[in-house]
């Protein structure tokens, strides 16, 4: 009987870990910058000295709404969730994050939204889901869209990064989310 009471404690206790552990798995990290720099995952709340944001998921596509990528690249979109946690509204840009990957090829190892046309103007989004070029988020004021990119079609490994730009043209600290993105 002590031996029947024994194993269906050790069962008991084991069940509970596995739930805390389940459980425990489901919270999303808190990301901070350390020695100017942070990497995080799909997920993890990033904290930079003006705002929140977490890449909730990304996917590629050959198709986002009528926008093709050109040919030999494929259209990675990131949906993001942005929070302003500075004293005042910020002026938003949707390059205020870029699309990166480790080239395995002769291409770039970065990409700018589509909504950056050639020459640095700015284009019309192709869905109600994207963000803008550029909006303005109030204080404490929470956002969520997609950011769009042309991609290489042979990549599935990328992060989104963002980098601190200050009004005295000073750089902060340097965010990288790291993804795998799915194929869709």
């Amino acid at each position: 009987m002590k031996r029947l009471f024994s194993l269906a404690m050790a069962l008991a206790l084991l069940l509970a870990l596995a739930a805390c552990g389940s459980s425990a798995s489901g919270k999303s990290n808190d990301i901070y910058a350390e020695n100017g720099y942070a990497e995080a995952r799909i997920g993890d709340l990033v904290h930079s000295y003006f705002m929140n944001f977490t890449v909730n998921s990304a996917y590629t596509t050959a198709d986002y709404h009528g926008h093709t990528a050109p040919e030999g690249m494929k259209v990675l979109v990131v949906e993001m969730t942005i929070q302003n946690t500075f004293s005042e509204s910020l002026p938003m840009y949707d390059d205020d994050f870029q699309g990166q990957w480790t080239a395995s090829s002769d291409t770039d190892e970065f990409a700018w939204p589509i909504t950056e046309g050639e020459g640095g103007g700015d284009l019309d989004t192709v869905a109600e889901e994207q963000l803008p070029a550029e909006y303005e988020l109030a204080v404490n004021e929470t956002r969520t869209g997609a950011l769009v990119f042309d991609v290489p079609a042979d990549e599935k490994d990328f992060s989104i990064s963002h980098l601190e730009l200050f009004d005295d043209d000073s750089e902060g600290d340097t965010f990288f989310v790291f993804f795998t993105a799915e194929e869709r």
